[in-house]
């Protein structure tokens, strides 16, 4: 029995890039070629859960990931332990467990690798735990950002900066909170999941592709900390419209950019061009903009819209890509909302066709808070440092 045994478990959420990171200048590193901006989601809907154990018991670090084990060759994994435990040292030389192997076992709620931000929540969710379990203070942003670029935007809740930094060690490349998901409370999210399949390109891959071969990359740079200023402003001030704008218009690149790449590579299916589609037909009519959308590096669709527009956008999305089944309740999961019938007049000026079973189901969710620290009883290793469920 390990009766040696220390642990801790904790979650982190997924974030969802507003001004997106996209391309390398120190893969090692990975340190970005322009800053970054995001919106932390909603934990009870997407969420990483992470245990981290260590034992003079254990013989190897191992990892179980959604129950089945994980290679611990990973770089960027080894990166991060490495990281961590170098901040133990600086603090107290002779701590015995940093001699410790460790056990890591981890899950998401939400579709892996599909696109909807899994390696972002779990590498920040892995090392908040390890914080937690070494006791290590101070920025970890910058430990994250060494597992998934992304990650560093999920140590902390509500609105999120990713500083792109200057320093070629990568120490003044950090997240910083811009504003607490307090401040936003009405900002809602709908992701509409097209795939919960792992992409056909990875986003390491891709975006290194791109900025080998893309004639449009450094275009996409130019005026990059102008957009991320009057990104803040718009957050500050709770002006949607700018922020949807801002936001469309960032996500159009990203994807303009990635069809420049050679070989191209193209994220987004039919469907989702349908949902852009809708999505501007409804703000024409509204004459402003009501609801944006994002797409990260995959088909699904992440939508932005305030707590009064939620019925009007469902009431669209699931008229024009309907479950096959017609039942709601399994189709739109999250925070509760009512489905109404959507407007004649919404209807007559969106001339779109219904597309049955083109979404997969819905995850409704709001600005969510930063990685928590559960209690013991939320632990997914056994007493003996193994997992409680595993898959052979």
């Amino acid at each position: 029995m390990a009766r040696n045994m220390k642990s801790s478990t904790c979650t982190a959420p997924v974030n969802i890039a507003v001004i997106k990171y996209w391309g390398k200048r120190d893969e090692e590193l990975i340190l970005p070629t322009n800053s970054s901006l995001s919106v932390t989601l909603g934990q009870d809907q997407l969420r990483a859960k992470t245990t981290v154990a260590i034992d003079p018991s254990f013989t190897e670090d191992r990892m179980w990931l959604n129950g089945k084990e994980q290679s611990m060759k990973s770089a960027r994994l080894r990166n991060v332990l490495r990281e961590i435990r170098n901040k133990v040292r600086k603090r107290k030389a002779d701590d015995e467990t940093l001699s410790w192997k460790v056990h890591i076992c981890s899950e998401n709620n939400f579709p892996t690798a599909a696109g909807l931000a899994s390696s972002a929540a779990g590498y920040a969710c892995l090392v908040f735990t390890l914080s937690k379990l070494f006791h290590v203070d101070g920025d970890i942003s910058s430990i994250a950002r060494q597992g998934s670029g992304s990650a560093c935007r999920s140590v902390y809740g509500g609105f999120v900066k990713w500083v792109m930094g200057t320093q070629k060690d990568g120490a003044d490349s950090i997240a910083v909170q811009v504003a607490p998901a307090s401040h936003w409370p009405e900002l809602r999210t709908l992701i509409l999941v097209v795939s919960d399949q792992k992409k056909h390109t990875s986003s390491t891959e891709g975006m290194q592709t791109t900025v080998n071969t893309s004639q449009l990359f450094p275009r996409r740079l130019l005026g990059m900390e102008e957009k991320m200023e009057q990104m803040e402003k718009s957050i500050n001030e709770k002006d949607f419209h700018s922020f949807a704008e801002l936001t469309m218009k960032d996500s159009n690149q990203l994807h303009s950019v990635c069809l420049d790449t050679y070989p191209p590579i193209s994220y987004m299916k039919d469907v989702s061009h349908q949902i852009v589609r809708m999505v501007h037909c409804l703000n024409s009519i509204c004459e402003r903009n009501i609801v944006a959308y994002t797409f990260d590096a995959g088909p699904n669709a992440c939508l932005y819209l305030l707590e009064k527009d939620v019925p009007r956008v469902l009431s669209l999305v699931t008229t024009f890509f309907p479950p096959k089944d017609n039942n709601m309740e399994k189709f739109i999961q999250g925070l509760p909302v009512d489905v109404l019938p959507p407007s004649q007049g919404d209807l007559a000026a969106i001339p779109m066709e219904k597309q049955t079973d083109a979404i997969r189901y819905i995850i409704h969710t709001q600005v969510g808070a930063d990685p928590q620290v559960l209690d013991n009883s939320e632990t997914l290793l056994d007493s003996q440092g193994m997992p409680k469920y595993s898959i052979e």
